[in-house]
């Protein structure tokens, strides 16, 4: 069961309304997100390309232009070397894009997932140096590649790298580090993604050669990657999802758009659910289990007939990778029941996880249970695997304290990926459990709710201010409200699997609102009955008078059924009340 919790208001939010013509429930939203000042009100509702900062604040970003810019004017050989997830790609693209417009002699790699690992190593070095390659420049990757680079620069090659990842303690010999996490950067925006990053240095570098980096459709594929990498959807990162989602709804890129025909998404009205959840797993899948050059391919493709054969080829992939999650998540779900128990820390081993889902399948499970969790595969050199995270426990952290028992190890407070010996699997697990701080409050899932909110008060007007505040994602969450002592007029479950309820709601007997629930309708059905009998719950389903009431967490949505609208409140979470 969750807690649900009203966030704290320390604003005067009439002011607010009434200084910036807006609502007073808009007022509330903005204040809830820390922004009350009338000038960051504004740039936060109205977020303008022109407001984005000058990419020469970024700390070697001249530099880096100067080395391109000189193996541009000689005809010296450039490669960029990226990673293999949807920013890496998007990174590269952007990148790749902007010197193949400058009149560069450049290539790209991606390193395989599983043959090569993450991010530059010293064979791409050595085979950049054989192929006569003068500068490496790297894409959401470099930062942590001391060794590779040092070897790079023995070998007579430059080095410039950017990425977004955390500066490590040995910083790279590079010619140049673009990461605006570096202490001594000025870029006020520390949260770009890589592709972020690669676009300022596009900007930069194409300004030199009286061109745009953003007449193309280098913005749009900077929004897929913002939105797919889960930076915060603020500031700058804003600024790039809302633009790049406004270009993307009138899609040029012919590989872009041969894979929304082949995901059945032409036509419609693209944001944050279609990219993270449809266009970015499809590009995801091909780093996964195949190349992610295969989705650099896509995005490069300039004919239809070549880019709908790689779009159908990427959506297979999905398919088969969303076939390997499930399989996954159904693993190590048997495993916590049948052997992990109630462990604060779940660590799960199953050699028959595919290596690549195990993140993915790391997050599903998490999300279920609430509980730090390390999914666990047989790799290439023994046991390797991805960490996922909850709030209060960190990840980097408490894996640092056991890195005795670690081959490797990497990441942030809420991810990580790490490698150990099999003879470590039961000490780790052990340690990390004995090691644990978390409490029986840290491990249950919390709600946070914008303000207590009669859905009734819900009008078009109202519902057009909200959408001011999109594009949603992580730092800027889809505001979710509360209402207590709803009754029950109807209740009905829809859908091909019976996997939908649809309620017809409201705060008294004459109200009569529409709400959707997208959780498991047998679950609700049960609650009822276990709360107010069975009697009740049938006459609901018969749309009869009945004394079911609900507390309930929603949001307000748009329901477009045959040209019809209508609003319509998506219950996240309810609770009965007798």
């Amino acid at each position: 069961m969750s807690k649900w919790f009203i966030k704290g208001l320390h604003a005067d939010v009439n002011r607010i309304a009434s200084e910036n013509n807006i609502s007073r429930e808009l007022a509330i939203l903005l204040a809830n997100r820390g922004i009350i000042d009338k000038n960051d009100i504004d740039q936060f509702l109205d977020p303008r390309l022109d407001r984005m900062h000058k990419p020469e604040l970024m700390k070697d970003i001249i530099i880096s232009g100067d080395i391109l810019q000189d193996c541009i004017e000689h005809g010296k050989r450039i490669r960029i070397i990226g990673d293999y997830d949807v920013d890496g790609i998007s990174s590269v693209y952007i990148l790749y894009k902007a010197l193949y417009r400058a009149g560069a002699d450049v290539d790209y790699v991606i390193p395989d997932r599983i043959q090569d690992g993450y991010g530059i190593n010293q064979f791409l070095v050595l085979e950049a140096k054989a192929q006569g390659i003068d500068t490496i420049v790297t894409v959401d990757n470099g930062i942590s590649a001391f060794s590779q680079t040092k070897l790079a620069k023995e070998m007579g090659m430059r080095v410039i790298i950017t990425d977004h990842h955390d500066i490590p303690e040995a910083i790279p010999p590079a010619d140049a580090i673009v990461n605006p996490k570096q202490e001594d950067c000025l870029y006020p925006e520390k949260m770009l993604c890589g592709a972020g990053i690669a676009l300022k240095l596009s900007i930069h570098l194409l300004e030199r050669f009286g061109l745009n980096a953003l007449d193309d459709d280098s913005l749009e594929i900077a929004a897929l990657a913002t939105i797919c990498d889960v930076v915060d959807l603020v500031g700058e990162n804003r600024i790039i999802a809302a633009r790049g989602l406004e270009k993307l709804n009138n899609c040029q890129n012919i590989g872009l758009k041969a894979l929304l025909s082949a995901s059945g998404l032409t036509g419609k009205k693209l944001g944050v659910y279609h990219v993270g959840f449809i266009i970015g797993p499809s590009l995801n899948a091909s780093g996964r289990l195949d190349s992610a050059i295969l989705g650099l391919e896509l995005l490069l493709s300039s004919r239809s007939d070549e880019a709908m054969a790689i779009a159908i080829k990427l959506r297979e992939l999905n398919e088969e990778r969303q076939s390997l999650t499930r399989d996954g998540v159904e693993r190590v779900e048997n495993l916590i029941e049948s052997q992990l128990g109630n462990q604060s820390v779940i660590v799960a081993f199953d050699p028959h996880i595919h290596e690549s889902v195990a993140g993915i399948v790391a997050g599903r499970v998490k999300e279920k249970y609430n509980r730090p969790t390390i999914v666990l595969t047989r790799g290439k050199e023994g046991i390797k695997g991805s960490a996922r995270s909850i709030e209060g426990y960190h990840i980097f952290d408490e894996l640092n304290k056991v890195s005795h028992l670690l081959e490797r190890f990497g990441g942030h407070p809420m991810a990580a990926g790490l490698s150990l010996k099999d003879a470590n699997l039961e000490q780790l697990r052990e340690l990390l459990n004995r090691n644990s701080r978390l409490t029986e409050d840290d491990l249950t899932p919390k709600i946070y709710i914008e303000m207590q909110m009669d859905p009734g008060k819900f009008d078009w007007n109202l519902l057009s201010e909200i959408e001011k505040l999109e594009p949603f994602g992580k730092g800027n969450p889809k505001p979710l409200f509360g209402f207590k002592g709803l009754k029950i007029h109807k209740a009905a479950i829809l859908g091909k699997n019976s996997n939908v309820l649809k309620l017809i709601i409201g705060k008294d007997h004459t109200e009569k609102l529409e709400g959707v629930v997208f959780s498991d309708p047998e679950m609700w059905v049960s609650g009822a009955m276990d709360s107010f009998g069975k009697q009740e719950v049938e006459n609901a389903l018969a749309g009869q008078r009945n004394s079911i009431c609900m507390d309930i967490v929603y949001y307000p949505s748009v329901n477009d059924y045959m040209g019809r609208k209508s609003i319509q409140f998506v219950i996240d979470s309810y609770r009965f009340k007798k």
